[in-house]
């Protein structure tokens, strides 16, 4: 009879039954020269477990691993986001602060424009000022100049006028007793009203009287009344023409005189 081996683990499924001697012996069958069929299915149950086991193991990992990165990802995602809406507000705020230094420099360089605006009015103004000053001060030095012989020539008149006036004093006087003259102000500085007593024979106390005007470049009598317009003329165009003051009053008392007679 044949001796069976059994198969180890390792073996193949099918393994063949070897004789020692022959293979066919006179008592042995076909069937028993058959190999036997060993498929071991514990040992493949036992590799299938395991094979389950370390499946499960990979796909449970697999999973984790893609729950972990879908998290990172997601975590990622969401940074990401939050530094673009930050960066965005960034931007925002840069913009504005940019839209408000445009503005801050051109209101800067308006203001500079105006305050060398003003600067330029101001220099011209000051050039102005200080020519007018120069031109204030020659005008000055020519009116002190002017003051200064007007003062000199009031103070010569004045001596003249009061030599003259002691000279005058007697004849005025002389005039006034035995001429019966008096002179009188209108007030105008131009102008003297000359007052003749002693011209009406019927009445001594009777007063006539002329104003001169000598304001102008030739003299002119604005009051003479009740004489002719003529013969006043005639006497003071020979008073214009050189004449004296001494014969133009002596002339018109004689047409007081002659006016008081006629009447």
């Amino acid at each position: 009879m044949a001796t069976t081996m059994t198969p180890s683990r390792h073996d193949t499924p099918f393994s063949f039954s070897a004789s020692t001697s022959h293979p066919y012996g006179p008592e042995t069958s076909i069937a028993d020269t058959l190999p036997s069929i060993d498929f071991n299915f514990a040992d493949l149950r036992e590799r299938m477990a395991l094979f389950t086991s370390k499946f499960d193991d990979f796909i449970e990992r697999g999973r984790k691993r893609v729950l972990e990165e879908r998290n990172a990802f997601r975590l990622n995602v969401a940074e990401l986001q939050e530094s673009q809406r930050a960066q965005k507000r960034n931007l925002n705020a840069l913009h504005t602060q940019a839209a408000a230094h445009d503005d801050t420099l051109e209101k800067e360089a308006e203001e500079r424009a105006e305050l060398q605006s003003s600067i330029s009015e101001l220099r011209r103004e000051k050039d102005d000022a200080m020519a007018r000053r120069e031109e204030l001060t020659g005008q000055i030095r020519g009116l002190q100049e002017t003051i200064r012989q007007r003062r000199e020539a009031l103070s010569t008149s004045k001596r003249h006028l009061e030599a003259q006036a002691r000279l005058n004093g007697p004849e005025l006087r002389f005039w006034e007793h035995a001429l019966g003259l008096r002179i009188e102000g209108v007030g105008r500085d131009d102008r003297v009203k000359f007052v003749f007593s002693c011209v009406d024979e019927r009445d001594a106390r009777r007063e006539m009287g002329f104003v001169l005007d000598m304001g102008g470049k030739l003299y002119e009598i604005v009051e003479a009344g009740g004489l002719e317009d003529s013969e006043v003329e005639a006497v003071v165009e020979r008073l214009n023409d050189g004449g004296e003051l001494r014969g133009f009053l002596r002339d018109m008392r004689a047409l007081f005189v002659q006016a008081c007679r006629d009447r």
